[in-house]
């Protein structure tokens, strides 16, 4: 009967994300200003009126949606998780939730991963496609393939739910492999309106300065695990928990399997902390069973 609670990650924002938070609660208020000070633009003004291309820069989603989920878990009175998981960005939301991250420094490693990840996207045209009814291996097959046949990248990056996964890459390489993926019986292979190829090898540029922003980081001790992206496994070692949010850059993010490990451990609830329904929608496809709410 454990109680998960999951965060969600880039591409849940809204225009008007946390205002009534801001506007209700004088602890949210207090840390939105804070986080306009640490980031050194006012950030809250974006989030709060800002238009869908002004939230749609990497260098604003990511701390804006970090700052929605983290806020509003704070704001809670009664959140007492057994187990966490956070969807890519969301990781890092559910480091503060267990107590191995601060507020502060969470954000600022959110904000310099979102910085390194726009520097490598330029770096590098590059683009993502979600696979609809598809199997996981066919999929993985066919990356392999293109990648073996091409030398163009491309790559499982986010196992969503059970026939749904998308793959990450560059724009010849994603684009080659959607057409085999419809012609294997795919229901859908769409390129989706992201600036680059998140969690493939493309985003190496952006590894090295996360990875000695985080190791100069503390990670304390977990108040309860985290079932981490790259291994789907329940992590409480500090050391470990590091090396897998760096791993994650360039890895898959294994949510299907994720949320599945958690349910084998106990997990009978599900809440979603932060702006949209995507995570709630998403296990309830990989277990109907699940009892599942949002809190934003």
């Amino acid at each position: 009967m454990a109680h998960a609670y999951v965060f969600p990650g880039q591409g849940s924002q809204f225009s008007g994300m946390g205002k009534n938070l801001y506007e209700s609660n004088s602890l949210a208020k207090e840390l939105f200003e804070q986080a306009n000070e640490i980031l050194g633009f006012r950030i809250s003004d974006i989030m709060f009126s800002g238009s869908d291309e002004d939230l749609k820069q990497t260098n604003v989603t990511q701390p804006a949606v970090f700052l929605h989920s983290v806020i509003a878990y704070k704001t809670l009175a009664d959140a007492k998780p057994d187990m966490v998981a956070g969807h890519s960005l969301g990781e890092f939301s559910a480091l503060v939730a267990n107590n191995t991250l601060s507020f502060v420094d969470a954000l600022k490693l959110v904000s310099i991963r979102a910085k390194a990840m726009q520097k490598a996207c330029e770096l590098n045209p590059s683009t993502m496609a979600a696979v609809l009814a598809l199997a996981d291996d066919k999929v993985e097959e066919i990356c392999s393939k293109v990648h073996v046949e091409t030398e163009e990248i491309v790559v499982p990056a986010n196992y969503n739910c059970p026939g749904q996964l998308v793959i990450s890459g560059s724009i010849k390489g994603v684009e080659m492999a959607c057409e085999l993926m419809k012609a294997a019986g795919a229901k859908r292979a769409l390129l989706l309106p992201v600036g680059g190829a998140f969690h493939s090898p493309l985003m190496m540029p952006a590894k090295q300065e996360l990875a000695d922003a985080i190791n100069a980081t503390v990670f304390n001790v977990p108040s309860c695990p985290v079932y981490q992206n790259v291994i789907a496994k329940a992590v409480t070692e500090p050391a470990a928990i590091k090396n897998n949010v760096i791993a994650q850059l360039t890895g898959a993010v294994r949510w299907t399997q994720s949320v599945q490990a958690m349910i084998a451990d106990g997990a009978t609830h599900f809440t979603e902390v932060g702006p949209g329904k995507v995570l709630q929608g998403l296990v309830q496809k990989i277990n109907k069973e699940m009892v599942v709410n949002g809190v934003n």
